[in-house]
């Protein structure tokens, strides 16, 4: 009996029972995973302040003057010019429109901003796309110094040859011409140096399969490599729509005749003309929607592009 007794003893029964953990059954290193893993407070908090509160911020900025402008161009004057924040209408109207409308002729703004946006747009994609290619798959001397030249001009500030080109085109008698406001502005460094980065990761052996089947630069560049980099033409093609179409300086300097001016310029215009009193906010608030419209619906059909364009490093065969 006694030795039953003593198999039996606190000591053996503590050897054979499980040791504690916590509360609930959890292991330490467990509960630890538990308080740091991706759902945990501190993981919440840091997406929220790192990511979705800079995000919501950014986007207010840039949202918030452009649902103003657009709010405000239905308001009444009393309802811009006053002490008391009116966010909303109270009888929301087309009148301001119709009066920038009849002020100046922003129809024949909008077709001179067409005019200069497609032809300019369309020759320095074209001069990009050639200036790339040759860059890249063409053999000649100083290639590499050319480059960087073109490097160089991304640096220099377009101001600066306002002046020397004003002379040049005055010379040649492109005052108040269209070829005028589009000669200087055909360059574009930003579209070259884009082009020729995606031109740069195309497999050789793609170019080579081409030149065995008899296809020279001309064809190779329309068939084989335009095709494979059209999310980065796309990207170079909006932000060249987007440049010649807010362009302001340029067209304001060598332009005189109102017949002749653009929609940036013609909203200068309307600031400037006689009807257009410091009650008149809404019509400019008016003019700048009809600027910004177009540009916002070729945003929106070439959008999907842009981020694919920006960041196309490789292709695959």
């Amino acid at each position: 009996m006694s030795t039953a007794t003593a198999s039996h003893s606190p000591s053996s029964a503590a050897g054979n029972r499980a040791p504690q953990g916590p509360v609930g059954g959890r292991s330490p290193q467990r509960y630890r995973h538990r308080n740091t893993g991706p759902f945990s407070k501190q993981n919440l908090v840091g997406t929220l302040v790192g990511g979705y509160l800079p995000l919501i911020m950014a986007t207010l900025v840039v949202a918030l003057p452009l649902l103003w402008m657009v709010i405000s161009s239905f308001k009444s004057p009393h309802e811009l010019v006053t002490q008391d924040l009116v966010v909303w209408p109270e009888d929301p109207s087309l009148a301001n429109y119709r009066t920038a409308m009849n002020t100046v002729p922003i129809p024949r703004f909008f077709l001179n901003s067409v005019i200069v946006t497609v032809i300019g747009s369309v020759i320095k994609i074209v001069l990009a796309i050639f200036t790339a290619y040759a860059l890249v798959f063409v053999r000649f001397p100083f290639k590499r110094v050319i480059f960087v030249l073109i490097l160089v001009a991304l640096m220099v500030p377009p101001q600066v040859a306002i002046l020397p080109n004003y002379v040049l085109i005055a010379q040649l008698g492109g005052v108040n011409t269209y070829w005028g406001i589009i000669v200087p502005g055909l360059g574009t460094a930003f579209g070259t140096f884009l082009l020729r980065q995606q031109f740069l990761s195309i497999p050789p052996s793609i170019l080579e399969a081409a030149t065995l089947d008899g296809a020279g630069h001309w064809k190779s560049l329309w068939r084989v490599v335009v095709p494979i980099s059209v999310p980065s033409i796309a990207t170079v093609a909006l932000v060249t729509i987007v440049t010649e179409w807010n362009d302001y300086i340029w067209p304001l300097i060598i332009v005189t005749d109102s017949h002749m001016m653009t929609l940036p310029v013609g909203l200068t215009a309307l600031a400037n003309s006689e009807g257009n009193t410091g009650s008149g906010w809404g019509i400019l608030m008016a003019g700048a929607v009809l600027i910004i419209i177009p540009i916002l619906v070729v945003f929106a059909m070439l959008q999907r592009y842009i981020v694919s364009g920006l960041t196309q490093g490789s292709v695959t065969g």
